[in-house]
């Protein structure tokens, strides 16, 4: 945690449920969002990494702890947050992150290469959605919000599943945000090309499938974004805390692209 984020304790008293927090973005989000002051527990299913990341938010002056949970087992996912509920109380902050289907045409893509993250994704959202809502609609003060991806508003090419999915995502979020409370609102944050491992192995496949070098992979990818350069985990992260915060408090319903220019529409 930065030394000038360390004075932002907008989220004093809050306590914020980070999935996929090992590692990417979803750590880095696990970082920001304990530098403004909540409790941060951290999801995922290395209890080796999310230990680390706990040690460090602990050293920075946070607190922080950690739930190994599967978002493919929501049998057990629920089993794992009404624990944690019963035991640390309510959850006012809700951060639905996951890795994304692998690259490939649409047209190859098998039933079984739709359900699995649909699974992941959109219904391991709704179910952990459903079991925090009583305590934020008790607070008065709830945020969701979901790490989608710019394909929301542009598919993008190669990533046919993933893009069917996270469009899936988006509309569910944009449903739901009709039905939560006040003080309870549910957001969509849309990284642009994110410097994370997700990304590498995406571009070694684009790679390989065309016989060229992730250098030329990337640099073509580059070539489509303004700011010249892939985010950085940090950055994505800055724009989650600012809609887990009191500020962020009237934006509901939205997806908000975090790409360096990349998307074209409007």
């Amino acid at each position: 945690m930065s030394s000038s984020s360390q004075g932002l304790k907008t989220l004093s008293g809050r306590h914020a449920l980070i999935c996929g927090a090992s590692a990417g973005i979803g750590r880095a989000t696990a970082l920001a969002i304990a530098a403004h002051g909540a409790h941060v527990t951290a999801l995922a299913r290395s209890e080796e990494a999310l230990k680390e990341l706990t040690a460090e938010i602990t050293s920075a002056g946070g607190s922080a702890s950690h739930l190994i949970a599967d978002l493919d087992d929501r049998e057990l996912l629920c089993d794992a947050v009404s624990a944690l509920l019963a035991e640390r109380g309510s959850i006012h902050i809700l951060v639905n992150n996951s890795g994304g289907p692998p690259s490939g045409a649409l047209l190859d893509a098998t039933e079984a290469d739709f359900i699995l993250p649909f699974g992941r994704h959109v219904l391991a959202s709704h179910l952990l959605t459903q079991l925090v809502l009583p305590g934020m609609a008790g607070a008065g003060f709830g945020r969701v919000i979901n790490v989608i991806s710019t394909s929301v508003r542009e598919p993008i090419p190669g990533l046919g599943v993933s893009n069917t999915i996270r469009g899936a995502m988006a509309s569910w979020a944009k449903s739901m945000s009709r039905e939560l409370p006040p003080g309870v609102t549910i957001n969509n944050v849309l990284p642009g090309f994110t410097d994370t491992e997700r990304l590498t192995v995406l571009g070694e496949a684009v790679a390989q499938r065309e016989g060229i070098s992730l250098e030329q992979v990337q640099e073509r990818w580059l070539a489509d974004v303004p700011e010249a350069r892939l985010a950085k985990p940090a950055e994505i992260a800055s724009a989650i805390a600012f809609l887990a915060s009191p500020a962020g408090a009237f934006i509901r319903g939205t997806s908000i692209p975090v790409d360096g220019g990349r998307l074209r529409s409007i």
